[in-house]
């Protein structure tokens, strides 16, 4: 007895596998027509699914793209918590964070330019999950440097942990639309500009 599928059918997906599929095809069709511009009719379509089964799922276009927008943000913070527990110098951690971050930005680049170029056309819903992201990030990034630089004044570890925030995305929007500059490159800029600010504040010796 065998449970491999019969020539000529389908495997059934199971519901996880099919959610996963509808925001894989949403993320992509949003980066490349908008918000605005992209229809729930062409996502079915190109899932090879029904426009009543894609609500039933998410509910509305609001809810796919709330939808995709959570699933980044978890997805983002896995990738730099992982890169980032395999190192111990401070300056290591921050390279292999920002190396990571790029990366997941570079593989997003389209979903991720809509969302900061089109903000105001998505429900209230979704541009305060973009802002949910911000604060996951920010979160991590002042634990890493409150870590290594103890001797900085919180305040100043806040202030820096919000340039690093905006800095980032500003860049990462720049690394996209340059085919030159690899995620390597960007990341690079990055950890050198913020360990100009923070190598004051760091314990000698780690």
């Amino acid at each position: 007895m065998t449970s491999a599928t019969p020539p000529g059918r389908r495997r059934r997906m199971s519901r996880a596998e099919r959610e996963r599929q509808m925001l894989d095809v949403a993320e992509e069709i949003f980066g490349e027509r908008g918000y605005s511009g992209t229809s729930m009719d062409e996502i079915a379509e190109r899932c090879g699914v029904s426009k009543p089964m894609l609500y039933e799922y998410f509910g509305s276009k609001d809810g796919l793209l709330l939808a995709c927008v959570r699933r980044s943000k978890a997805e983002l913070l896995d990738v730099t918590q992982k890169a980032m527990a395999g190192a111990t110098a401070p300056e290591d951690i921050l390279w292999r964070g920002m190396v990571a971050y790029f990366g997941f930005i570079d593989a997003h680049a389209k979903s991720f330019d809509m969302l900061l170029r089109e903000p105001s056309a998505a429900a209230p819903e979704t541009v305060e999950a973009v802002e949910a992201t911000r604060r996951q990030q920010s979160e991590l990034i002042a634990g890493v440097l409150a870590t290594f630089a103890p001797g900085a004044p919180a305040e100043r570890i806040e202030g820096y942990t919000e340039i690093i925030v905006g800095a980032s995305e500003r860049l990462a929007q720049w690394q996209t639309r340059r085919p030159g500059v690899s995620v390597e490159d960007a990341a690079r800029y990055m950890t050198d500009f913020c360990w100009q600010g923070l190598s004051p504040y760091v314990v000698p010796g780690d």
